[in-house]
């Protein structure tokens, strides 16, 4: 077996970005790409929203298989590593395959969180965490359009009101329960929350916060009801959109050190140098020291790029500006830096009653701003983070000054 082997375990964004990052420089030869799924790598953010809606939509893949082969990277589909020897440098697939590597890099990202009350395998309880899941699920709610049955989404994140958008438009009752006093608590300023909130609402969602879930009543592998504020309810559908857990669980085996993430220095490599890990698993080190794991497609990209310079000998610490978005239905938010404890809140008012931006300053620098169908301001704002130059309360309210700002 050779020894200058790169393998990257994991089938998402990350993996996929790495391999291409890795090509580019030549290195393609090397790569072994180890996914736990049938599919190549593909486009993850659809499966909740224009994936769900279209019948005839495909999985995207970031690349065909042609171009795999044609760079030389071996792909190890449907064959999950199984265990990983540090000390040999070797991973063992399911399959008995033993691959050797020089580097071992996992994206091996996250799993769904699910509740203990509710037994696996039960037929109207859904994930949605990949294209298997999204496959499922879009065949059920097309059988439930058709019965006029009604979908419950517990869990107000991103993934369950992306989802819940998608099924109001077609054409679906839906619910949604969210046992936090606000939506999107660990992701969002209070006052965007609150336009999200109205947003749902006015799609005709029927969304509830701040409840206390009990009482789950199972028949023949079916959920029948729960308990919602003390009253029991009927559930046709349960979808849970109640986050993600950062898949650690080889890294953990093989005695990697972990916490909410396997933890990662500021070039990704863990507490043993062979290993790299990016993406939603990984627990970087943020330029104040501070450790942080995000879930975004960006972080999974940027990070890729900064593992390729590290296997390839280069120093460039991950600085990346963390950057997000979301779509649920007609509402396109984006979120650029991240918000501070407490911030002071500029809100503009965009071309229209649907669109706005908050800027979120901090000590006269711009931290973080949330644009709600305003796609130049979440630009301009990524920009201004990035130059770190100060900004006026008076310049928010004119774009024109703004780009002043930035030009300096």
């Amino acid at each position: 077996m050779s020894t200058e082997q790169i393998v990257v375990v994991g089938g998402g964004h990350a993996a996929a970005a790495l391999c291409a990052a890795l090509a580019e420089a030549g290195q393609g030869g090397r790569v072994h790409l180890v996914s736990a799924e049938h599919d190549l790598p593909y486009q993850r953010p659809p499966l909740s929203k224009s994936f769900l809606k279209k019948a005839d939509e495909a999985i995207a893949p970031h690349k065909a298989a042609a171009w795999y082969a044609e760079q030389g990277i071996e792909t190890h589909l449907g064959d999950p590593v199984e265990a990983i020897d540090r000390e040999a440098r070797v991973v063992l697939l399911r399959s008995g395959a033993a691959l050797a590597y020089q580097h071992l890099v996992l994206a091996t990202g996250t799993r769904a969180r699910t509740l203990d009350a509710l037994p696996p395998g039960l037929h109207n309880v859904h994930v949605l965490r990949n294209a298997s899941d999204a496959r499922s699920l879009r065949t059920r709610l097309s059988e439930m359009v058709a019965a006029g049955r009604r979908l419950t989404v517990l869990g107000g994140g991103f993934i369950g009101l992306e989802l819940a958008a998608s099924a109001r438009q077609l054409g679906l009752e839906v619910g949604v329960l969210e046992v936090a006093p606000r939506l999107l608590g660990r992701s969002v300023s209070t006052p965007l929350a609150e336009h999200v909130l109205a947003h749902h609402r006015g799609m005709g969602t029927d969304v509830q916060i701040g409840v206390r879930i009990d009482g789950f009543e199972i028949h023949e592998e079916r959920l029948i009801s729960m308990q919602v504020n003390g009253g029991q309810v009927a559930v046709d559908e349960l979808v849970l959109g109640i986050g993600a857990v950062p898949e650690t669980r080889l890294a953990t085996a093989c005695g990697l050190a972990v916490d909410n993430g396997v933890l990662v220095d500021a070039c990704l490599r863990t507490s043993d140098p062979a290993v790299l890990a990016i993406g939603d698993c990984a627990a970087f080190l943020t330029v104040d020291g501070a450790r942080l794991r995000l879930e975004s497609v960006q972080n999974a990209n940027d990070q890729a790029r900064t593992a390729a310079a590290t296997l390839l000998g280069r120093e460039e610490p991950y600085r990346a500006l963390p950057w997000f978005w979301s779509e649920q239905g007609p509402m396109r938010l984006q979120m650029a830096g991240l918000l501070p404890a407490q911030p002071e809140t500029v809100r503009r008012a965009g071309a229209n009653a649907s669109s706005f931006t908050l800027f979120h300053l901090q000590d006269g620098l711009l931290r973080c701003a949330e644009s709600v169908n305003a796609p130049m301001d979440h630009m301009m704002s990524r920009k201004l983070i990035e130059a770190g130059v100060p900004v006026e309360r008076a310049a928010l309210a004119d774009p024109a000054i703004l780009l002043k700002s930035l030009l300096g």
